[in-house]
């Protein structure tokens, strides 16, 4: 009789334990509710935050997987057949077809049914008339920071019936034996019969009318742990995660959430041509296409962007360690609710001062361009898979080109030796699978299967930012590894010379006193591409293909400079929170008239000059009434970087300053426009590049903050050599006495004024003998490139 009582207490026990309510799911029992499950009750009971929400359910524990397997005898079948294959492919798809094909014809325990039937009358009673639920995977050694099985198991989306809910469950035992899934478990030494699946059943977030995507708390390429990375797509965010859309983009600097106005560094817009909605008529869900006038807008506000960024920093803060968090907004009622989230588990584990260096030597045709994912150049041959089936074909260490990629090619993937996509944006499933496996890969690549042809050789350059090239043939290159997390700062401190802001979270790592140098004209020219004054004067543009891009490119601004100053004032702060609180000195623009010529619109605005390097640049420009407006729009972004993201380690400085009389105009135009010299540390520099700058050095000192010396134009004016010019390109030499006098001269001025002194020209790039004489005579800082 005890041992029948006791028999019948464990039982009960055992049954009560089946359905567990999500708030119960926590580190203690991840063995029966899975890591997925564990991390979402965790956070439900940790963060007490009204705005985390996770939507109503519950979960069906692992010990109903233990049940089925024991109901339906599975247990010695399964491990029979995962016995001695690791190695062999073709042996382990003919086991897991075997597997799955019983799971399928198996069925679950009747108090199993019983009690899932009775929690899911709970659940539909609570929503109403529309019961729609997900039923999601969460194995026992998922999310953990050693092993994130992303994608690995199956979920299923919009399951709108209670037959429906069953076949779920059974289609999702079948995933754990997924070829896919068997090959991760080996990879990572989990033993089969030690992982067991339990499933969340939740209420559909109806993200199908709304917007839904993915939270990182740490950059995912470059390691850079100060931004937050989200991205997002209008619908399920099935089209995310399988590589269909390229998802708008934004990046918020934590050191600031809370404590800027807006701390938001960068917004990219996304193609967004796909949108996965539910399947009204069959359950599931189906992909359309997305309506022109939502693929040209952002998928959520920018409240929306900080609310998301304020909830993945708690959660980080809660864990530890970066994570990568799932999210969905609710189309009716506007709420965002949190529906995964699992440790990183690839850049938060490589040290980011462990450095690879590449240079390609050598270039050819550019065949397509996408999104890098990973630090490195690629060559080999190209095989161009359709889909699955063609897995045979690829051979290993060829280049994979396909349209996109979701987890049943897991397996084929490991044996590339890089992947290119056509779709997908840098949260795709291609794209965090690479960066799993260390494979360097190009997404989004959208033009790849009209330009490369099977068979062909191809070298991908992922080495130079957020987005590589493929080239055509097989192209040479150098790499390097660099260590430089014990390298000790010199006394004279090194500053980068920087353009690209795509570059700046990776350039943080190394050592240096922050930026002495950052061009504001790559970011016009490249990013903006609009001259200012045919933003505020587009009445004037005569040609009609001007302004017809000119629209294009401010379709989603309500006000046509505001594109100017977002574009402007995002790049540079990307750059300002990559290196903050160091240093960052921008340069205002210093184009030459017949440089602003090339922008869009700008031949109606700038008169042609014999000698531009000569005219309108600078300081002069700034004033003039030609291009104040232009300058004003400079001064707004600067404003905006430092007051709205609350960056004041940003600095300015004034290029090609002729006289101090310029000089005091410049800075009163500065401070009419809010950017007032001394006001929250403002410091405004000059860059000392006419000889007149080392002559009156001692006045200008008195308008300005310090001297940042451009060692090409000095030289140019000190020795009467246009730069440009061939034939007397060999006399052109920052180390001839004229010039080096003149540096000497105006760093002992320096010092004497009681002003800073740095150099951010070319020499020292290019010439130790250089650096010596700086270094002689105690110049304060030296940029390179």
């Amino acid at each position: 009789m005890v041992n029948l009582a006791y028999a019948i207490n464990e039982s009960m026990s055992l049954l009560q334990s089946i359905i567990v309510p999500f708030e119960e799911c926590s580190k203690s029992n991840i063995e029966s509710v899975g890591g997925k499950n564990a991390a979402l009750g965790e956070l439900m009971n940790a963060l007490n935050d009204p705005d985390f929400c996770v939507p109503e359910g519950f979960v069906l524990s692992s010990k109903a997987f233990r049940l089925f397997l024991e109901h339906n005898q599975l247990s010695d079948f399964i491990n029979e057949e995962l016995r001695h294959k690791p190695n062999d492919y073709a042996a382990l798809v003919l086991a897991s077809e075997r597997i799955q094909k019983r799971i399928y014809k198996s069925s679950l325990p009747q108090e199993i049914v019983l009690l899932v039937a009775d929690a899911y009358k709970n659940l539909c009673d609570s929503q109403g008339d529309l019961c729609s639920l997900a039923v999601r995977s969460s194995a026992s050694a998922e999310d953990l920071p050693q092993a994130s099985f992303a994608g690995i198991h199956d979920s299923y989306l919009n399951v709108r019936s209670e037959s429906a809910l069953f076949e779920a469950i059974l289609s999702c035992y079948a995933s754990l034996y997924s070829v896919r899934a068997i090959q991760y478990r080996q990879q990572m030494h989990f033993e089969h019969d030690k992982v067991l699946l339990s499933l969340g059943v939740q209420r559909m977030v109806r993200a199908d009318l709304g917007s839904s995507g993915v939270c990182f708390s740490i950059d995912p390429d470059s390691g850079f742990r100060d931004a937050i990375v989200i991205t997002a797509a209008w619908g399920l965010g099935e089209s995310i995660v399988q590589g269909l859309v390229v998802p708008d983009e934004f990046h918020v600097f934590k050191k600031k959430l809370n404590k800027a106005t807006i701390p938001i560094l960068s917004h990219k817009l996304g193609s967004k041509g796909v949108t996965q909605i539910f399947d009204e008529k069959r359950g599931g869900t189906i992909a359309t296409e997305t309506p022109m006038q939502k693929q040209i807008r952002y998928c959520i506000a920018d409240e929306e962007v900080l609310l998301l960024a304020h909830l993945t920093q708690k959660i980080e803060s809660y864990y530890g360690f970066p994570v990568d968090v799932e999210w969905a907004k609710d189309g009716i009622t506007g709420k965002i609710y949190i529906v995964q989230a699992r440790p990183e588990t690839v850049k938060s584990r490589q040290n980011p001062y462990q450095i690879k260096e590449f240079k390609l030597l050598e270039k050819s045709t550019v065949l397509c361009s996408g999104y890098a994912v990973g630090q490195g150049i690629v060559s080999a041959r190209v095989r161009i898979l359709k889909d699955t089936s063609d897995a045979h074909l690829l051979c290993e260490g060829e280049i994979l080109v396909t349209e996109t990629t979701n987890p049943d090619w897991d397996p084929i993937l490991k044996k590339a030796a890089a992947i290119i996509t056509c779709k997908g944006g840098r949260t795709s499933h291609a794209a965090i699978i690479a960066r799993e496996m260390g494979t360097l890969a190009l997404v989004g690549a959208s033009a790849a299967l009209d330009a490369i042809v099977d068979g062909q050789e191809i070298t991908i350059d992922c080495s130079l930012g957020k987005m590589g090239n493929v080239y055509a043939g097989k192209l040479r290159w150098d790499e390097r590894i660099l260590n430089i997390e014990d390298t000790r700062m010199p006394s004279i401190k090194p500053q980068f010379i920087l353009a690209d802001p795509e570059q700046a979270y990776a350039l943080s790592f190394f050592p240096s006193a922050g930026v002495g140098l950052m061009r504001l004209e790559f970011i016009i020219a490249g990013a903006i591409r609009i001259h200012p004054m045919a933003l505020l004067h587009r009445e004037r543009i005569k040609n009609r293909a001007e302004r017809n891009e000119i629209n294009h490119l401010i379709a989603n601004y309500d006000e046509p400079q505001e594109y100017f100053i977002e574009k402007l004032s995002e790049a540079v702060g990307t750059i300002a929170a990559a290196f903050y609180p160091r240093e960052v000195i921008v340069r205002m623009s210093d184009f030459k008239s017949n440089e602003y010529a090339q922008l869009i619109g700008g031949s109606e605005f700038e008169a042609k000059e014999e000698n531009p390097m000569l005219g309108l640049r600078g300081a002069s420009r700034y004033y003039n009434e030609r291009y104040k407006d232009g300058f004003l729009l400079e001064c707004k972004a600067m404003r905006r970087v430092r007051e709205d993201m609350g960056l004041y380690n940003v600095k300015l400085m004034i290029p090609f300053c002729r006289t101090p009389e310029e000089g005091y105009k410049v800075i009163e135009l500065m401070k009419q426009a809010g950017l007032k010299r001394g006001e929250n540390g403002l410091q405004i520099f000059v860059m000392a590049e006419i000889p007149s700058n080392v002559l009156q050095a001692g006045e200008f000192a008195r308008i300005f903050d310090g001297f940042s010396i451009g060692s090409n134009d000095l030289t140019q004016l000190s020795l009467g050599i246009d730069r440009d010019a061939a034939d007397i390109s060999n006399l052109f030499d920052e180390n001839n006495e004229t010039v080096k006098q003149l540096i000497a001269q105006l760093i002992t001025k320096a010092k004497t004024a009681g002003v800073k002194v740095g150099l951010c020209g070319q020499g020292a790039s290019d010439s130790n003998a250089f650096i010596d004489f700086l270094v002689e005579h105690q110049i304060d800082t030296i940029s390179f490139t």
